[in-house]
């Protein structure tokens, strides 16, 4: 979260929206939010839907793998980063310029 808010103005101006979703609950994003003076919106997943169905859930521990999603205007998702990649928003702002200029 921490790259994402840092890097945050890179994406104005190409038509999209950053969403942090965390299968922590609402009171623990609160608290980051704030720490963090996030400028986008930190979603709670805490029924773990979100994770099952994209994909990311790890069942052992009932926590998500880290990853980023890039979905189109469309919904359809047009790039995906996992793991330590995930944490760095130059792989989605590069995904979300590719998409701007088609």
């Amino acid at each position: 979260m921490t790259g994402y808010q840092a890097g945050i103005k890179t994406f104005e101006g190409m038509e999209t929206q950053v969403f942090g979703i965390s299968t922590d609950k609402q009171p623990t994003l609160a608290h980051w939010a704030k720490e963090l003076s996030a400028e986008f919106p930190l979603l709670s997943d805490d029924m773990r839907k979100t994770a099952a169905e994209y994909g990311t859930l790890i069942v052992a521990n009932g926590m998500s793998n880290r990853a980023t999603f890039v979905v189109d205007l469309d919904g359809k998702i047009q790039h995906i980063e996992e793991g330590s990649a995930a944490v760095n928003p130059v792989g989605a702002e590069t995904a979300c310029k590719r998409i701007k200029s088609k």
